[in-house]
């Protein structure tokens, strides 16, 4: 899979994980750990990204930045 920023932090509300994939519009998962918050946001942006090529949306280049836990 292509290298996208995902920004993890812990939502006292839902009392879970949260990961963003801020590049795809509306891409996030969460997890009871960290690692199960990111590998369900790496999920989430292939299911992105195949829903995306599908139907002929845009795809945007990822900026490569690093993994950033917050």
């Amino acid at each position: 899979m292509t290298k996208y920023e995902i920004i993890i932090y812990w939502s006292e509300e839902d009392r879970a994980f949260v990961a963003e994939v801020p590049e795809l519009p509306g891409c996030m998962a969460h997890g009871s750990t960290q690692q199960a918050a990111l590998a369900n946001a790496q999920e989430a942006a292939r299911l992105w990204l195949d829903t995306a090529q599908e139907f002929g949306d845009p795809i945007p280049e990822p900026k490569g930045r690093r993994l950033i836990f917050a």
